[in-house]
């Protein structure tokens, strides 16, 4: 049987979605981007948190700007150098920065979202958030609505669903993506990660992309993390996989395996220079795809697309 709780704690307003009879808990922050703040499973007679979250709002106001952890990426991902790119034969410029000269992950990854609908049955327990943006900044004026829905499944499954509505009079550009990194307590150095690409994005130094293509299969196979650094962008292959990526803990015997569908052919993975959790992101596209065109999304007036993801953790 599923249910819904609502509780305060660390100075965060939580909604925690719960499988009781497996004593899994989702637990999703409203306020603060419809944030991904903890995924809780059974490990042995402990309890582990698969989501490396924020400890408390103060932790949050002091590191948002740094890490972005399980913030909605919306209207772009990742960069758009100086915040300009030209759409219908006019240029905008992104008016809202994280900090002074970085144009980064959109405008929604510190707004408050409001509950639509929680539900909960003997099948899964849905929370559904909505932002409804007014095209306030001037380098993207051009309203929509986000939609996003988590429903907590049996089999220690987590499915995230975003909806995204044009409500502007014309077509609008758009990406869309997540940003949770994910723990098991386990240093990335001794843990494995497999992925379903072929293809790595090139970037130049300043982790945008060149245009170029490249061949990459380093972990076609479960390969070990030690001493590699990532901070890329692969294009998925959906045809001869089923899952996209497994993260793997050796030592605990865990794999976090993730399911986006064909909505999100993008993989973007980042190791902060910490090394104790690893962000895996869904996105629509890479790095500024609104300059370069790639997997851009032209969303007609009137028109809504939805893209989704699955995360699933177990024993092996």
């Amino acid at each position: 049987m599923f249910s819904i709780e609502q509780f305060h704690k660390d100075g965060f307003d939580i909604i925690a979605l719960k499988d009781d009879l497996n004593d899994i808990q989702v637990e999703i922050i409203p306020a603060h981007s419809a944030m991904l703040h903890a995924f809780r499973i059974p490990h042995g007679a402990e309890e582990l948190n698969i989501i490396d979250g924020y400890s408390s709002l103060q932790d949050y106001q002091t590191n948002n700007a740094e890490y972005f952890k399980g913030a909605k990426l919306s209207p772009f991902a990742c960069r758009i150098p100086d915040g300009r790119y030209e759409w219908e034969g006019k240029e905008y410029v992104i008016e809202k920065t994280i900090a002074p000269g970085s144009w980064i992950h959109g405008l929604l990854y510190d707004v408050a979202f409001e509950i639509v609908q929680l539900q909960a049955n003997e099948r899964n327990a849905v929370a559904t958030l909505r932002y409804q943006y007014k095209g306030e900044d001037k380098g993207y004026p051009f309203p929509y609505d986000c939609e996003v829905t988590y429903s907590l499944q049996p089999d220690i499954r987590l499915q995230i669903s975003t909806t995204i509505s044009n409500r502007a009079s014309t077509a609008i550009p758009l990406m869309d993506g997540w940003h949770p990194y994910f723990t098991t307590g386990t240093p990335m150095d001794d843990m494995e990660l497999q992925f379903a690409s072929e293809q790595i994005v090139e970037f130049n130094a300043q982790l945008i992309p060149t245009g170029k293509v490249l061949p990459y299969d380093r972990f076609l196979e479960s390969s070990p993390l030690e001493g590699i650094p990532l901070d890329n962008s692969f294009l998925l292959n959906f045809d001869q996989h089923a899952s996209s990526c497994t993260l793997r803990d050796p030592l605990k015997h865990i794999a976090i395996t993730f399911y986006p569908d064909g909505s999100y052919p993008v993989l973007q993975l980042y190791i902060p220079p910490h090394r104790r959790s690893i962000a895996i992101e869904n996105l629509t596209g890479p790095s500024n795809a609104f300059n370069n065109g790639m997997e851009l999304i032209v969303l007609p007036a009137g028109e809504s697309r939805t893209f989704s993801t699955g995360i699933s953790a177990a024993a092996w």
